[in-house]
């Protein structure tokens, strides 16, 4: 069935038979697996964020920009990869990709001070953002079932990375906080060897992808709608991420235990519920929804005390999980530009505010107090449902394909107007 809709024109996702999401070649799942590592690294500093300030003798806002430099090149990198993959090919960029990746991840775990940690999170990011656009991409063509099933499939990983990466940190990272990032290292450098294996070369596209094609793509209405909304989203997203690990201040174990549940339950609502709730309410709906319960959410994190707070960053999970899924449906089947290129237009933008994030949440704190970041996030997350109901009109082409038949004859849901 559809992802969304419950209709039959893909198969179902979920059905283990033929094109069924477990039903897969071993490319797919090769480069699933090292999906899953590359997503790891994005939350494998969070329970050991205190522990490199402390052992780099840096404050919370430095060590902050171990994910600004990482996000910032990473969305710079998406106007690349597309020029790159469409010259050398997808195996070769995701091999690429994982090789810098190897490499940097390395050198971060050799790092004599705070600003060589960032000058190395930020190639770590380049090759991150080779592999990560490339994968979507190569897992879409070579997945059987359609694109349903490799969308799900791809947030799976996602959601098991994001899940994984805290537990694998806070483990290493109890003894050294330089052990996860060597870890990192080896597992993509067996990442690497799975892929070589495994994935075929893939078909070049007819045309060659140009470094302005991204940007041209946003000129749709709807690419351009749901990259604005995924900008203020992602801010409150990698708020959450990057800056609750301070304000939580518990050893990387604990951290680590705290980001894990959170990350389940992204997984568990990225691929379980957030098909099903579209389903039933409507894609825009619960886009529009989600958002605002993680507003409220990430407020109650803001001003609650010390149980209260980790009760909130755990939920922020679900919500975080529902938006990502919907989010990358919408990029990726609202406009007419190649996939790739829309993909690339979409990160491009929704990655800066992941830059952002990190850098300005202490920042906001240095110039007011601890609950200020907060209630920016919240800000945002609402402002990322308002885009989504002032713009419903330009994401009406996707809506109306992942809408349920009995919804609204807009297509777009009573969240939507």
């Amino acid at each position: 069935m559809n992802s969304s809709t419950g209709v039959p024109a893909e198969g179902d996702p979920f059905d283990a038979g033929a094109g069924g999401i477990l039903r897969q070649p071993k490319a797919v799942w090769a480069t699933a697996g090292a999906s899953v590592v590359a997503f790891m690294g994005i939350g494998l500093v969070d329970p050991i964020l205190p522990s490199i300030a402390e052992g780099l003798d840096a404050s919370a806002s430095q060590v902050s920009l171990l994910f600004t430099s990482y996000f910032l090149i990473t969305a710079l990198a998406m106007l690349v990869t597309g020029f790159v993959s469409s010259r050398i090919g997808g195996k070769k960029t995701l091999l690429l990709g994982l090789a810098l990746v190897v490499v940097f991840a390395g050198l971060s775990g050799t790092s004599g001070s705070v600003g060589e940690l960032v000058g190395f999170r930020a190639g770590w990011g380049l090759g991150n953002a080779l592999f990560v656009s490339t994968a979507l991409a190569v897992i879409v063509g070579a997945a059987a079932g359609g694109s349903a099933a490799a969308i799900l499939l791809y947030e799976s990983a996602l959601g098991l990375g994001m899940a994984c990466g805290p537990l694998v940190g806070a483990l290493l990272g109890d003894a050294s906080w330089r052990y996860p990032f060597f870890g990192t290292a080896v597992l993509m450098a067996i990442g690497f060897l799975c892929i070589t294996a495994f994935l075929k070369e893939q078909p070049r596209p007819a045309r060659k992808t140009s470094l302005l094609d991204p940007v041209k793509a946003l000129g749709h209405g709807g690419l351009a709608s749901a990259a604005a909304s995924a900008f203020f989203y992602n801010y409150t997203f990698f708020t959450v991420l990057a800056f609750t690990p301070f304000v939580l201040d518990m050893t990387p174990y604990k951290s680590g235990a705290v980001f894990f549940a959170w990350g389940v339950l992204l997984a568990v609502f990225s691929v379980l519920v957030a098909p099903r709730l579209q389903e039933r309410f409507g894609s825009l709906r619960v886009l529009g929804g989600s958002l605002v319960l993680l507003a409220a959410d990430v407020l109650v994190l803001g001003y609650g005390n010390h149980t209260t707070a980790i009760v909130c960053t755990i939920l922020s999970g679900a919500f975080i999980g529902v938006n990502n899924t919907v989010y990358t449906e919408l990029a990726l089947g609202v406009s007419d530009a190649p996939r790739p290129v829309a993909s690339a237009g979409y990160n491009f933008v929704r990655w800066f505010a992941a830059a952002a994030a990190p850098f300005f949440a202490p920042k906001i704190e240095e110039w007011s107090d601890i609950h200020m970041p907060f209630v920016v996030a919240a800000v945002t997350a609402v402002l990322g449902a308002v885009v989504v109901r002032l713009r419903r009109a330009s994401l009406t082409r996707e809506a109306e394909e992942l809408e349920p038949k009995h919804a609204s004859e807009d297509g777009v849901g009573a969240f939507a107007g």
